[in-house]
């Protein structure tokens, strides 16, 4: 990657940062007189986007960005009261630019129907007029200013650029006096080998229009240049029509800098062939330099440790040869203390590289704010997020996958949840809705909380629309809890009225399959009247866990140890059978099934009989299952490698691992192990 385009991505990539930033402040951003300090921030986000823009010839950035740029500018300087018209219209701006950018990322074509309906939002708020009206004002784009337009001629010496002249800022300079419409002559530009990256090979026609433009400001524009060996002609406009290029809008406008990156760009590319569409950028994750300087202090202690162990090579072959010393002879006890040294390093260099993947969890809260203020208002209800345990940190992977799902459950409790104001009145509750986002530490797990103060979810509703779309049959014996459940049954909706929030079955059914595929799980608790609260459990990280070794026959599975309640021996008194196949044990005051792991796999050589071997005790979701193995050999953490990726999925198998002494090891999946049982489900109260 050439450093231009390293400059573009970071570009991009602090663009975005500055557009959450935007968005943050006007979801805050008060109606009224200005909050100066806010302006001021969303100002300078909207500003800096606009400026690197044009060094990289994003001309649409630019332009759209300007007239962003003015409507805040004349809040900060009190010209202007902030209206919610002009907050929704300026969150508008911040999703056409949020979209240009991304499709710039990915060099796609930016979509320009829409970022002009949105431009013209804004020019008509800017121009008194309301944001509705806006897209019926016809535009005639090729209409020419009344004050007509100027031609000129530039031909610069092609040592300008040694000069500390440049181009681009005359241009700007000279859009200070109107509208500028730029064109290249690239015919003076040499083959590629002849190139001279010192020496300004362009020349151009200007176009500038406008009421006030006169010639003696067009020539102080260029005295800098002007007698240098610069060819300039200036030709006023006609009197009456002028048979000009016609200046078109702003936003279709080609910048200088963009006038100047094409053609020198085409001047290196002259000789290539077209380049194939870039792959999208994988993003990048900034570091605090603690953690880098951790890094590095760790790497010194184990070179001090590898130095210290290449010492005992020289002791071993001394003291075979009989040559050693009598201080040389506790060598051995020197390379275990060596050997004792390098494990510590190497797991707490291992702590920390997985640290730098850690971010706060308010890296996926943050769509919140934004989804809540629009859905609320397309429902007419009052909600307030409430968010708490931002700072807890998740894995990245995990935490750009868990975007949608928590929108999913967010929009749902929005829209079914929350009662309309008139409703939560006569119910007692005050108008304002509450939906709360909680995230925190619960033993080697992380547990993300969406709780609303709604109207909770009605089991026999649920159950009445079960029965009559076919999910279970009338005669069924599920509890209230896993009645509930049903919400995240594929293409299960209580919805009444089929809208573009919610209603068409699809989301919760998906919630629960992205949130599996983290090596997660999602439950729900509701009381009617009281409210909601769903529960998203996740490990840490998804490329090392904790894990407890089994064997079972002639093969080790690696069991995750957050999922382990217990382990004990059998009493095969507090066996029972059902039907012949499904086994139940009695722990204490509940049954859970019994599943034999060798049977449920194939695996050869497991001890048959329960009295032989261990059950351990395994949980997700509230459920409860008891795994037959031969024996437990050990705890340790392993690096988890996708099975899926590198050979084929297989149910009840999370994944795979390299053990010490380069066996595979398979990684039970305990989700699936569980729930895919035939007794997984049928768990029941001791009798």
């Amino acid at each position: 990657m050439d450093m231009m385009e390293t400059f573009r991505l970071t570009y991009l990539e602090e663009s975005f940062e500055g557009l959450d930033l935007m968005e943050t402040g006007l979801l805050d951003l008060p109606t009224g007189v200005p909050d100066n300090e806010k302006i001021n921030e969303i100002f300078r986000a909207a500003h800096s986007i606009k400026g690197g823009s044009g060094t990289f010839g994003f001309s649409e950035i630019a332009g759209f960005t300007h007239v962003l740029e003015t409507l805040l500018d004349e809040m900060r300087d009190g010209r202007r009261e902030v209206t919610q018209e002009s907050i929704d219209a300026m969150l508008a701006a911040v999703d056409v630019l949020r979209d240009m950018l991304s499709k710039l990322q990915n060099h796609d074509p930016i979509d320009e129907e829409r970022a002009s309906a949105v431009q013209q939002v804004l020019e008509a708020i800017l121009g008194g007029e309301s944001a509705d009206s806006a897209l019926d004002v016809p535009v005639d784009e090729s209409a020419e200013p009344t004050g007509g337009e100027w031609q000129i001629q530039l031909a610069p010496e092609k040592e300008l650029l040694q000069t500390g002249n440049e181009p681009i800022r005359i241009f700007r300079e000279l859009e200070t006096l109107g509208k500028l419409s730029v064109k290249t002559d690239l015919t003076a530009l040499p083959e590629l080998e002849l190139f001279d990256p010192e020496l300004l090979y362009l020349k151009w026609d200007l176009r500038l229009s406008g009421d006030s433009v006169n010639e003696d400001d067009i020539k102080e524009v260029f005295e800098w240049i002007d007698g240098d060996g610069a060819e300039i002609t200036i030709t006023a406009p006609a009197s009456a029509e002028v048979d000009a290029v016609p200046v078109t809008a702003i936003t279709q406008v080609e910048t200088p800098v963009a006038a100047v990156a094409k053609p020198v760009a085409a001047a290196v590319k002259k000789d290539e062939k077209p380049a194939a569409k870039a792959p999208k950028q994988e993003g990048s994750i900034r570091v605090d330099l603690s953690k880098i300087d951790q890094m590095v202090n760790l790497v010194g202690e184990l070179v001090i440790t590898q130095s210290m162990l290449s010492q005992f090579g020289e002791y071993a072959a001394e003291a075979n040869s009989g040559k050693g010393s009598d201080e040389d002879g506790d060598w051995v006890e020197k390379l275990k203390e060596g050997l004792m040294h390098l494990e510590r390093h190497t797991r707490e260099l291992q702590e920390s590289v997985m640290n730098i993947r850690m971010l706060p969890v308010s890296f996926a809260f943050n769509r919140l704010p934004r989804i809540v203020h629009d859905v609320s208002q397309k429902l007419g209800k009052q909600i307030d997020l409430v968010m708490e345990g931002e700072g807890t940190e998740l894995d990245k992977t995990m935490l750009e996958q868990l975007t949608d799902p928590l929108v999913h459950i967010v929009r749902n409790s929005i829209d079914h949840g929350i009662e309309q104001p008139e409703v939560r009145v006569a119910a007692g509750k005050p108008e304002m809705g509450v939906v709360k986002m909680a995230a925190f530490h619960q033993g080697g797990s992380i547990l993300i909380q969406i709780t609303d103060d709604g109207a909770g979810i009605n089991p026999d509703r649920i159950e009445a629309k079960a029965i009559e779309k076919g999910v279970i049959e009338a005669d069924h014996n599920l509890t209230r809890d896993e009645i509930v459940d049903l919400i995240f049954h594929a293409g299960f909706s209580t919805a009444d009225v089929v809208s573009d929030i919610s209603g068409r079955g699809v989301g919760m059914d998906v919630v629960r399959r992205n949130i599996k595929g983290l090596g997660g799980s999602v439950d729900v608790k509701t009381t009617v009247g009281v409210g909601s609260v769903f529960t998203i459990t996740l490990p840490l990280t998804l490329a090392i866990l904790d894990g407890q070794l089994c064997s079972v026959g002639n093969q080790t599975f690696v069991f995750p140890l957050v999922s382990i309640i217990e382990s004990i021996q059998v009493d095969k008194s507090l066996v029972k059978g059902i039907a012949g196949e499904t086994e139940l044990y009695k722990l204490r005051d509940r049954y859970i099934p019994v599943i034999r792991l060798h049977k449920k796999l194939g695996v050869d050589g497991a001890k048959e009989d329960l009295a032989d071997g261990l059950l351990v005790v395994i949980e997700s979701g509230g459920q409860r299952a008891g795994v037959f193995v031969d024996d437990l050999l050990g705890q340790q953490q392993v690096v988890i490698k996708s099975l899926e990726s590198n050979f084929m999925k297989i149910d009840g198998i999370a994944g795979a691992t390299i053990l010490g002494d380069g066996t595979v090891s398979l990684i039970l999946d305990v989700m699936e192990t569980v729930t895919s049982h035939k007794g997984g489900s049928a768990q029941s109260h001791a009798a």
